[in-house]
This record gives C-alpha cells, structure tokens and sequence, in this order.
C-alpha cells in the first residue's frame, strides 16, 4: 500500500547568526535540526514521535506541512511529491493536511470569536457564507461543544475547550492528516484524557491519519500504532510501541525510559 505520507532523507539546517569577524572571515555556523529522517506513515496509522526538547521534533512537523522548507530531501503526500511547492500551489495541500498546536490560547486569535474563526476555516474549505454557522455548529458538536460557545472569545473559555476548538478548525477543511504538536500538554490530566479519546474517536470515525507528538511515552504507548524516536534530529528507533517501549534496542531509547515512571500494562 503507498503510504499517505512519505519522507525521502528530510533535512534541516539553519544557518546560526555569529559575529561580525567570524562573518568577515567566511565562518559561519549552521545548525543541524532534522537530519536525514526517512518515515513511510499509511493511512489510518497514528505515528508517534518521541524524544526529548530540542531533538528535531517540532521542526520536523512542521517540515511534514510544508510550514518549513526542508534543506534536504524529498515529502511525497498522497503520491504527490510536494517539496518544491510553494505559494498558491500549497494550498490544496494545506488544506488536506492541519496541525493542531500544543498551546490553544496562542493559536487562537484572542479577538476573534469561535465562530469567526471557524467561519474563516470554513470559507477557505470551501463553504458558502450563509451555510458557515450552521456548519460551524456542527463542528462544535463534534469536538463535545455546543452551539452556545460561538460567540465567545478564546479567554472566556477553559483551555480544553479552547483545544476542542482548535481541533474543530482544523477539520473545517476536511482534512486527511493532522499532526498534534504536544496537544495535551498543557491541560490538566483529566483533560488530557477527553482530549486524547476525542481524537481517536475522530479518527475511527473520520478515517483521519494522525501524527502525534509527545514526550510521553506512557502517552504515545498506548494511543499509537507506531513510534520514532528522535534523538539530535535523527531517528534513533522505530517500530510498535509495546516493542519499543519494552524492548528498547538504542541506548537513548533506553535512557528515555529511565528519565520518566515505567510504562505499565
């Protein structure tokens, strides 16, 4: 089956300010992020992806949407191979591919309401004007709100329902993957937990393909069906969580492991 997702040697590298001597003598400084990261993920699959602050993570979801532009390598989406893509042409990409954020006060625009933006989503999705808040509404019941949130504003409610919300505009362009950069993070546990069945829920009913990034393992042991594990950028290790996670064949993975309270069946 050709996987709905695919990285061919993906890589990132940012060239780091210096001083103006080291410039002068044509030294410069280049940071590694990703590199050289290869990832078939299939449709339906949740990928997890682990590692400690700084390993790449990050960068490399938002090299998957296109949010950056890879130094190196090649990102096929649904066959399509959409490296050099740029402007306009992103767009009918963009559109099957949404990421929601780890913190939804930032990610929300805090003078605009629910249903603005939603209406904005569901314009570039396609939907005619006068049928935007009825669909907007249906959007709210799906993610567990009701139509009643519409009119406020992002700091008039909780943040699980600010992240229900987040997750309400990303499937307002009816996507087909979405990449969740530590989307429970910031919540409370009892949140974490509606907000994790929240999006398996909509992935068995919406056929969606995720990308879940996390740096919990106990977390990703148990929502995903596969999981890397970066470490400086690189994919250290790959394969089904349970094995992984019990049977971990690269040190860092190891040590991962040691850091945190044991993953438990």
């Amino acid at each position: 089956m050709t996987p709905l997702l695919h990285l061919e040697g993906v890589s990132k590298t940012y060239q780091l300010e210096d001083r103006w001597l080291a410039r002068l003598r044509g030294r410069t400084r280049r940071l590694a992020a990703v590199s050289g990261v290869d990832l078939a993920v299939r449709r339906g699959d949740v990928l997890g992806i682990v590692g400690e602050s700084g390993c790449g993570k990050s960068t490399l979801a938002r090299m998957i949407l296109r949010m950056e532009t890879p130094t190196a390598g090649r990102i096929t989406f649904d066959g399509q191979d959409i490296t050099p893509l740029s402007g306009a042409a992103l767009v009918p990409v963009r559109k099957r591919m949404q990421m929601v954020f780890q913190d939804p006060g930032g990610s929300l625009n805090p003078r605009k309401t629910v249903r603005r933006v939603l209406g904005e989503s569901l314009g570039l999705a396609g939907v005619e004007r006068e049928r935007r808040a009825e669909a907007a509404a249906k959007l709210l019941e799906r993610v567990g709100l009701n139509a009643d949130q519409l009119d406020r504003y992002p700091h008039e409610l909780s943040g699980g329902q600010r992240q229900r919300v987040a997750i309400a505009r990303a499937l307002a362009m009816n996507p087909d993957l979405i990449v969740a950069d530590e989307p429970v993070s910031a919540l409370d546990v009892s949140l974490q937990a509606q907000i994790i069945r929240l999006l398996m829920q909509l992935r068995d009913e919406l056929g969606l393909t995720l990308v879940f990034i996390s740096h919990d393992l106990a977390l990703v042991h148990h929502l995903c069906n596969d999981l890397v594990v970066m470490q400086a950028g690189r994919i250290v290790e790959r394969g089904p969580p349970r094995e992984v996670l019990h049977q971990p064949a690269h040190p860092y993975t190891r040590l991962l492991l040691e850091a945190i309270p044991r993953v438990r069946n």
